[in-house]
């Protein structure tokens, strides 16, 4: 295909294979240490900061200071990165886009390269479409949004590419592709080359990607910093670790972000085995529940400490065209970017453009200037393990549990589909929510827990519910497209995962198989 003659030309080739050379080893190494700390907290261990590293939590050392075009990110855009979508979010009323080849995007291989070509557009200028159906031409306007890329996860394999025999980190390989073939027209620019990196557990993860960073400037003769990155801290065990991530990358970092429904996934996976840590309905588990405004306070005293910004969580609600209920809608996320600005985030970030106007009154009407690098935090008790850890009250219901069914089964259809970013029930889902709801039914499962009216959850249970549900689903969307996409493909995945006596890890690894 002529995307691939574009991308993997001789000379980004010569990079790659060093990069593999250098890298992949350390990488597997990575993953191992991850099984190894996780199977310590199956056995009975909880997940605590580190003794070793006292002296990093306690000292005195700020990042490299930030690029001016980066001390300003009060609304960030996300979403995947198909041609429309990547004009759009650029157009949007935000600082900042980040275009995710991660949990907004399916990884097939087709999406995977065009959406680095439509990234390579966007950043020489180029970038237009015509919409085939419609005929309307879609064109960036002056003075876009800041982009930002978000690659996979190091959990994530490309099988379309080896080294040695290996499939290759489908995370090395987007950081790859993106810097190689954006560096030069970006500093022409005047800017640098900006990473969001997500899933990261661990301080000797972010080290890795510190060395990829330094290796890749040095390589090419670019000044230390010109890769910038913020790191998301989306995983329970990174939560420990906030000031070794960010002293591990102060070079490269610009920010750390509360990803928080990976968050809340990650909760329940690592601590699955511990019967006195299991969530309510998801539906419930808010940013005001108290271990989770704890994870956000944390975050905002950590970054600013450390002269890094404290970036907020998504708002994945869609407006709506009914007035009233769009009302409700703009009423629930102003309240929740409320709380992230008074906690001291610096940003936020937003799924729809039509979200930007009620975020903007919040993190850019209440702002004196760029940012909230000022709010250090400094007169709060100090955010203890037990806090981050105790789990949040509330009711396990029949009707949350179908909803969990409903909503993974229509968005791992649409996932096996190519589709990584998917409005469901009036918000835009990525991988994130699908995770939640079946890893949540796995831990009731289980623990053996029961519902609010008594049920014990089981997975005869589950099995009948998602039986129901998929005949639901299947009315809601109708016969015909009931055909066309993979629904029996997702229900029997649904299944599988959810019925497992071990937790997949994420459902991710087991759908890319049945990927193109």
């Amino acid at each position: 295909m002529p995307h691939q003659a574009r991308l993997f030309t001789p000379q980004f080739m010569s990079y790659f294979a060093d990069l593999c050379e250098r890298f992949m080893p350390r990488h597997a190494e990575l993953l191992d240490t991850r099984s190894k700390r996780q199977q310590r907290i199956d056995a009975g261990e909880l997940p605590d900061f580190d003794p070793n590293t006292q002296t990093i939590r306690e000292g005195d050392w700020h990042i490299r200071p930030l690029p001016k075009d980066l001390t300003r990110r009060r609304i960030e855009i996300t979403g995947p990165v198909d041609r429309k979508m990547v004009i759009n979010a650029l157009n949007a009323n935000v600082d900042c886009y980040m275009a995710d080849f991660e949990d907004s995007q399916s990884p097939t291989w087709d999406g995977l390269l065009d959406g680095q070509v439509n990234l390579i557009d966007a950043n020489r200028n180029t970038l237009s479409y015509q919409d085939p159906k419609s005929g309307k031409a879609y064109n960036v306007n002056p003075n876009p949004a800041l982009l930002i890329a978000r690659v996979r996860g190091l959990h994530l394999p490309e099988k379309h590419l080896c080294f040695e025999d290996l499939p290759v980190p489908g995370a090395l390989l987007d950081f790859a592709l993106y810097f190689y073939h954006n560096y030069r027209v970006r500093l022409d620019e005047g800017t640098g080359v900006y990473f969001y990196l997500p899933k990261l557990e661990h301080s000797i993860e972010a080290q890795w990607w510190s060395d990829v960073f330094h290796y890749s400037e040095q390589r090419f003769q670019l000044k230390p910093g010109t890769i910038r990155a913020t790191v998301l801290i989306e995983t329970l065990p990174a939560v420990f670790q906030m000031h070794e991530i960010l002293h591990a990358l102060r070079d490269h970092i610009a920010a750390l972000n509360c990803g928080r429904w990976d968050y809340i996934f990650s909760y329940i996976k690592t601590l699955k085995n511990h019967p006195d840590r299991v969530l309510p309905d998801r539906q419930q588990v808010t940013m005001s529940q108290p271990f989770l405004n704890a994870y956000s306070r944390l975050l905002v005293y950590t970054c600013h400490k450390r002269g890094a910004l404290a970036m907020g969580g998504m708002a994945a609600f869609i407006p709506s065209k009914d007035a009233s209920e769009n009302e409700q809608i703009l009423d629930k996320v102003a309240k929740d970017k409320q709380l992230e600005f008074d906690n001291g985030h610096d940003g936020t970030w937003i799924a729809h453009p039509g979200l930007a106007d009620t975020v903007s009154a919040i993190f850019v009407d209440q702002l004196s200037g760029d940012n909230q690098l000022h709010v250090l935090r400094e007169q709060d008790h100090a955010i203890t393990a037990s806090q981050l850890l105790s789990p949040c009250d509330g009711d396990r219901t029949e009707a949350g549990m179908r909803t969990n069914i409903r909503v993974a089964l229509q968005y791992i259809s649409a996932w096996l589909d190519g589709r990584g970013c998917v409005p469901i029930y009036g918000l835009m889902e990525d991988a994130a929510t699908a995770e939640i709801s079946r890893a949540s039914i796995w831990q009731w499962i289980k623990h053996e827990k029961s519902l609010s009216n008594g049920t014990s959850v089981t997975k005869a249970l589950f099995k009948q519910f998602l039986a129901e549900e998929a005949a639901k689903v299947k009315q809601e969307v109708g016969e015909s497209i009931w055909q066309q996409q993979p629904f029996d493909k997702a229900v029997a995945l649904l299944e599988d995962i959810t019925t497992a006596d071990e937790l997949v890890e994420f459902l991710t690894l087991p759908g890319y198989q049945q990927l193109d």
